[in-house]
């Protein structure tokens, strides 16, 4: 009997290590729409529900702002798992051999917003006004440089570090208008809304090919039945996502075209 629980204990300590040998660890980086401190907090619970679920160890990765971020993507290394736009989700299942696993639900937009005291109805008014916004390749700045198609009769464009910087300068009164993601503007009832670009699919989370099969496998199923657990639930409301949805190569394709003349594509 007592050699039998001996063989029982070696046998689970046997496992146990082997489970720990094969976990590994994975990064999943977030684009930096909103500050970095705001990005580490808010993906904390996404993370943490990954890491139980899969047995590996997942770790939020974010950026100071989108040229240091693009060319981070350029290089690819160690950006396992990546949460952004369309066009960027694109771009990596064309040149960077990603796979799109799942996506946030619905759609995103941006919106051209100004302070409660300044209120500017067509976009041509802001020729010449200055206008805050997060650097391209952001999608804010690209959809921002479309809306000013005349080189002779351009806004003064001012770089914010994220969205949340760009809504304060509005806030202070050093530009005159700014240019955030539609679902934010909620957060400031003073803000007069001028203009709202065209939806496009939600952000997705994709995986490099340096990610086993099953990895990739096992974080889609997490997320995809994350509504149906207890802990998924409770991650979904921390988040305050309603579920992830599935998504494919087909869902994105040809945003990357917003890239085009952008230094590196």
């Amino acid at each position: 009997m007592k050699n039998s629980i001996l063989s029982f204990l070696s046998l689970s300590a046997l496992l146990l290590l082997t489970t720990i040998a094969q976990a590994e660890k994975y990064n999943l980086s977030v684009q930096p729409i909103l500050p970095a401190k705001n990005v580490m907090e808010s993906y904390k619970p996404l993370v943490r529900y990954l890491s139980e679920q899969t047995g590996h160890e997942f770790s939020v990765v974010a950026y100071r702002e989108f040229l240091s971020y693009w060319v981070k993507m350029r290089k690819g290394k160690d950006m396992h798992f990546i949460l952004d736009a369309a066009h960027f989700t694109d771009y990596r299942i064309q040149r960077k051999d990603y796979e799109t696993l799942v996506k946030l639900p619905d759609t995103v937009s941006f919106t051209v917003v100004t302070s409660e005291d300044n209120f500017i109805f067509e976009m041509d008014e802001l020729v010449s006004k200055k206008i805050a916004t997060m650097p391209s390749p952001g999608l804010g700045a690209i959809r921002l440089n479309q809306m000013f198609p005349n080189p002779a009769r351009l806004p003064f464009f001012v770089q914010a570090t994220d969205s949340v910087d760009a809504a304060n300068k509005v806030l202070d009164g050093s530009v005159d208008a700014a240019i955030i993601p539609t679902p934010l503007v909620g957060n400031y009832p003073s803000f007069n809304a001028v203009l709202t670009t065209e939806p496009v699919p939600h952000m997705a989370l994709s995986a490099s090919s340096e990610v086993p099969a099953s990895v990739k496998e096992a974080v889609k199923k997490a997320l995809l039945d994350a509504p149906n657990t207890e802990k998924g639930r409770k991650m979904l409301t921390d988040m305050n996502i309603a579920a992830f949805q599935d998504a494919n190569t087909e869902l994105y394709a040809g945003f990357a075209d917003l890239l085009e003349g952008v230094f590196g594509y």
